[in-house]
């Protein structure tokens, strides 16, 4: 479009600016601004040149344009921001309690253009017949290395010139004559950096089962129907939705259309691109963080050009400007790194559904274990709903045992580890067969438990464990219900009370104990540091070279090893005593991904889940396998307290350089809302403020009030008035956040 006037975000994070200026499009410039493209534009008072990105081009100025400032210049992008990212920028602010700038940051595939790599290819600049002459005349002048450049050429016709040095033995100075008397071109061609860097066979799809073509090709049928809307896929550990997410994408790319594969990036190893790049060869591409700079920008650019199909990635891989995308995918969608951390907080899975909206779109979750919000979701209707319960193998899920850590110490064990358990493990070692022993710290945040009877110490307002401070008090980071520190247990009477001490490192010295003379891996965050080292430890221990795996979370996300056939997930209840209303759900959930390592190969499994909670809900259905018995409970205690799915919070976090600051901002917050008609709603509820889980960092000062409602416009209406409150006056020392539905509590 060859507007006259365009509309400019300025790369400033102010409420105060958060708003889109008009600038006249300069005559030389005329036509090359597009939407999404970085400007140098002169703004404020000073006329300071500041950096913008266009969000519009116009033929309708808003001022009178004598006060219209000119764009300045054109920063080189190479990719730009398509329309429709922009759009979802705007989503995103609106949805989720952002600037734009921010939003618009989220959703750039790339910050700036790097230099573009280049190599050079020779070809011939005369005919066959005319170097197959000079070839001849070469052979009978003994200018062997000529002759062969020219061959070579005769059958390829075009070459890397590198290629043809190393493999033929030439020197520069061949090229160069060959060059200057007229035969061949040497030519500068730009290449793309490649972060897939596999030789591997391309394969054909494996043949589906009944059940997974049942899936496929009902979602074909409502896409070539013209029906848009997001699939459910809930199938066991091991069932084979890989198979099914493959042949769907194959299906989009066959329709001429994209697709976008999110894989939570601590499950996006080598092995996993591996599947993708036998079926789909070069025409699939990563995003992650792992990439440098400038191979990021490439994959942007060939996903623009159309010259990939799928991007397999996190939540990043979202924002790949594709064309035309045909399908998103999101694997184990239950996966709490899907929800951003940073702003704008938006969860990979409804900034999906957005995104297909404007591409004409279908959206596929998969999951052993669903998140609550998408099988709720599935049980309203608004999810189409598949299962897959049968393993793809023929093979039965693991026989598990729930072992009481409470008659272990009565019996006098005080071993980290249950008689069962180091029965099984000696078991496995003397068959040579693999185990693996999974630590449930995910989360942990202090909590204080008996050992003798498995009781929790919990806020009586909040349902939520409560969280032991240094200075000798027990803390709800929901409510601010504190209380004094306890020495005997309330529920029992006995003085083993106390916050749990274990890591993976104890675990690896106590088997070295044990087992002298076998060799154990150890998978934590302190072994995975450096680059690479994370799929050496998993490449090591597939190819048998460990008897043991140790590890936290990270082992038990997806990988296939065949010949493990013992899974010991120590302190089991660790996850549930945490100050978070999602506690049982994510237990529930890493218990049975856990589970579902073991037995994968043609050998049965068995499972050992040590806990001091046996009769917990969240263990005995995790020790199942029983998703919908667990979401039956789950969604009756979600529905008591009025939590995510039933209903909807919004955190609202203030930080401060001052103390009292903090406290004052986010009690006008509490006494806005409690003001407003959405506050003052039968079905609002407004809880605190109370000072976040880690009060003060780095001398700043931290608060969180959360407000609860059905419906989610009634807490977007709410965020929207404390907006324009904050908007009302400069404040240099307090800053808000908006989080809605978070993931975990401040």
């Amino acid at each position: 479009m060859q507007g006259r006037f365009a509309n400019i975000i300025v790369d400033i994070s102010h409420e105060k600016v958060d708003r889109p200026f008009q600038y006249r499009i300069p005559e030389a410039l005329l036509g090359l601004p597009e939407p999404g493209m970085k400007v140098r534009i002169p703004f404020g008072s000073g006329n300071k040149l500041r950096t913008g990105y266009i969000i519009e081009i116009t033929d309708e100025p808003e001022f009178d344009v004598s006060r219209l400032k000119e764009i300045d210049s054109v920063i080189e992008e190479g990719v730009q921001v398509e329309s429709r990212l922009i759009r979802l920028a705007f989503w995103m602010k609106e949805h989720y309690g952002s600037t734009m700038i921010n939003a618009l940051k989220t959703v750039l595939p790339v910050r700036q253009k790097l230099k573009q790599q280049e190599k050079k290819e020779i070809c011939l600049r005369v005919g066959k017949e005319e170097a197959r002459a000079e070839m001849l005349q070469c052979e009978r002048k003994h200018q062997g290395a000529k002759a062969r450049v020219l061959r070579e050429l005769i059958a390829e016709e075009r070459l890397p010139q590198t290629l043809v040095a190393r493999k033929l033995n030439i020197s520069p100075a061949t090229f160069r004559s060959l060059q200057e008397a007229g035969l061949i071109d040497i030519n500068s061609v730009p290449y793309y950096r490649n972060p897939v860097k596999l030789d591997a066979q391309r394969e054909a799809g494996h043949h589906l089962s009944e059940r997974q073509q049942f899936v496929v090709d009902s979602v074909l049928k409502d896409y070539d129907d013209g029906i848009r809307q997001t699939y459910l896929l809930r199938g066991i550990t091991g069932s084979g939705k890989t198979e099914v997410y493959m042949e769907l994408i194959a299906q989009m790319i066959q329709r001429g259309r994209q697709a976008v594969m999110l894989i939570p990036e601590i499950a996006l190893t080598y092995q996993t691109v591996l599947r993708f790049y036998k079926r789909f060869g070069d025409r699939v591409s990563v995003m992650n963080s792992t990439l440098s700079p400038g191979e990021k920008y490439d994959q942007c650019e060939r996903a623009r050009k159309g010259e990939i199909d799928v991007i397999i990635g996190p939540r990043s891989a979202l924002f790949t400007p594709f064309p035309d995308i045909g399908i998103i995918i999101i694997d184990e969608e239950h996966e709490n790194s899907y929800k951003s951390e940073t702003m704008p907080k938006y969860h990979a899975r409804e900034t999906a559904e957005e995104l297909a909206v404007l591409h004409g779109a279908s959206v596929f979750l998969g999951s052993a274990t669903p998140s609550l919000e998408s099988f709720y979701r599935a049980k309203q209707g608004k999810y189409r709903l598949f299962t897959l319960n049968e393993r793809l193998t023929g093979g039965v899920l693991p026989t598990v045992y729930v072992e009481d850590l409470r008659q272990e110490l009565k019996n006098g064990n005080r071993s980290i580890f249950s008689k069962r358990l180091q029965e099984l493990l000696e078991d496995r070692l003397g068959r040579g067969e693999q185990s693996m022993l999974f630590l449930n710290r995910r989360g942990y945040a202090g909590f204080v438990s008996c050992r003798m009877c498995g009781h929790v110490m919990k806020c009586p307002h909040c349902d939520v464990s409560l969280s032991e401070h240094r200075n000798g008090t027990l803390v709800c980071h929901y409510c601010g219900f504190t209380q004094p520190a306890v020495k005997l247990c309330p529920e029992c009477g006995s003085k083993y009370i106390l916050g749990f001490r274990a890591g993976t490192e104890q675990i690896e010295e106590q088997l070295h104990k044990l087992y002298p003379d076998k060799k154990v891996l150890r998978m934590d965050a302190d072994t995975t540091k450096t680059k690479d080292s994370y799929e050496k430890i998993l490449s090591a221990f597939s190819a048998g070279e460990a008897d043991i795996l140790v590890g936290t979370q990270m082992i038990v996300k997806g990988h296939d090893f065949p010949n493990v056939t013992l899974m010991g997930i120590l302190a089991a209840d660790m996850s549930l005593s945490v100050n978070d209303y999602r506690a049982g759900e994510r237990t529930f959930q890493l218990l049975t991904q856990a589970a579902g390592r073991a037995g994968r190969g043609t050998r049965p499994g068995e499972v050992v889940i040590q806990t001091y909670q046996p009769e917990h809900y969240s263990i005995l259905h995790a020790a199942a396998q029983d998703y919908e018995g667990f979401y039956e409970e789950e969604i009756l205690y979600r529905q008591l307290l009025s939590y995510p799915p039933v209903s909807h919070i919004l955190a609202v976090q203030v930080t401060s350089a001052a103390q009292e600051g903090g406290e004052v901002l986010a009690g006008q917050l509490k006494r806005l809302c409690e003001g407003a008609p959405e506050g003052r709603e039968e079905k609002t509820i407004i809880i605190g403020p109370a000072p976040a889980f880690i009060g003060r960092i780095n001398d700043i000062f931290r608060y969180v009030l959360y407000v609860k409602n059905p419906d989610y416009e009634v807490l977007i209406r709410l965020k929207n008035r404390m907006e324009h409150f904050l908007k009302e006056e400069d404040r240099k020392d307090e800053s808000v956040q908006f989080d809605f539905d978070p993931m975990s509590s401040f």
